[in-house]
């Protein structure tokens, strides 16, 4: 996956108020941030970020207020991103589609992420996990292959058309030369319980989002699409283990802002950012959610 592709935005350009940057950066931020998250509450997007935010906000004491608006695979919550006052106090929660992928499903999307938007900071990659209802009599991936196979369009669920979950279930049917519908789901909750009553069987999901129905043995974990186990799962097999080699899909998730938002106030939003991912406490909990801590400069 060519993460840094997503993330050669173009400079911010010249700064022609350097000075009062600086004096805005030194006294941000004097009161709460919304965070702009384009996907449901309880969502993996919206859990890996809280667990993020909650530290930051414990160093730094800044507040942060989650603003979920779940739709159109993304695209609603980051047009309000774009849309809002480049002053550090409106920033955002992104992934993979609303950033690059929605582009070329729909060229109409109403911004250019590049043209429109910055980044603070990437910070997590959880890879997809092939999941199935326990409704079905399937225990490995052998077992799911051939359901498929003699299941002709048989459904698999995600969180909307773009998403990480949408694109693994795609490559998995390309690598399965067998084909599958795809339901995208507006909320998070919703796909869930279509899975677990079967009504949409498959998913490839990430690890918050199915994880208490896993435990509870209401779904399954077939195999993880990374070229390691998770820690949170370590009796289920990678992709490759499991007899479906090269099958790497996951989601990452990184903090945006509006275009013209102070380098100064990104700046600082990164330091924070790398300071609470360097938190053993922090890194304890990605692991137990299947995430890996990124960290690193805006660019």
């Amino acid at each position: 996956m060519q993460i840094t592709n997503f993330f050669r935005f173009l400079g911010i350009g010249l700064v022609p108020l350097f000075f009062s940057f600086n004096l805005s950066a030194q006294a941000y931020p004097n009161k709460p941030v919304t965070v702009i998250v384009p996907f449901s509450a309880g969502s993996a997007s919206d859990v890996v970020t809280r667990v993020l935010l909650e530290k930051v906000s414990s160093n730094t004491n800044t507040r942060f207020i989650f603003d979920n608006r779940p739709a159109a695979g993304g695209n609603v919550g980051t047009a309000a991103v774009v849309k809002a006052e480049p002053d550090g106090y409106t920033i955002g929660l992104s992934t993979s589609g609303p950033l690059a992928v929605n582009k070329i499903l729909n060229p109409d999307l109403g911004y250019d992420p590049e043209r429109d938007l910055q980044p603070i900071a990437l910070f997590a990659i959880l890879p997809n996990i092939i999941v199935v209802s326990s409704t079905l009599n399937i225990n490995n991936l052998s077992q799911l292959n051939d359901y498929i196979r003699k299941t002709p369009d048989v459904a698999y669920g995600s969180v909307g058309n773009g998403s990480s979950q949408h694109l693994a279930g795609a490559y998995y049917e390309q690598l399965l030369g067998a084909k599958m519908t795809h339901v995208p789901y507006r909320v998070t909750a919703n796909m869930v319980t279509d899975l677990v009553a079967g009504r949409v069987p498959i998913s490839f999901q990430l690890l918050p989002n199915v994880s208490g129905q896993i435990s509870a043995g209401r779904v399954k974990a077939i195999a993880v699409a990374s070229n390691r186990r998770l820690p949170a799962l370590p009796d289920v097999p990678t992709a490759t283990e499991a007899g479906i080699k090269g099958y790497d899909s996951a989601a990452w998730f990184a903090l945006i802002a509006p275009k013209a938002t102070p380098k100064a106030i990104v700046d600082k939003l990164n330091k924070d950012v790398n300071q609470a991912l360097a938190d053993p406490a922090v890194r304890a909990k990605f692991a137990e959610l299947g995430a890996e801590p990124v960290s690193g400069p805006p660019e």
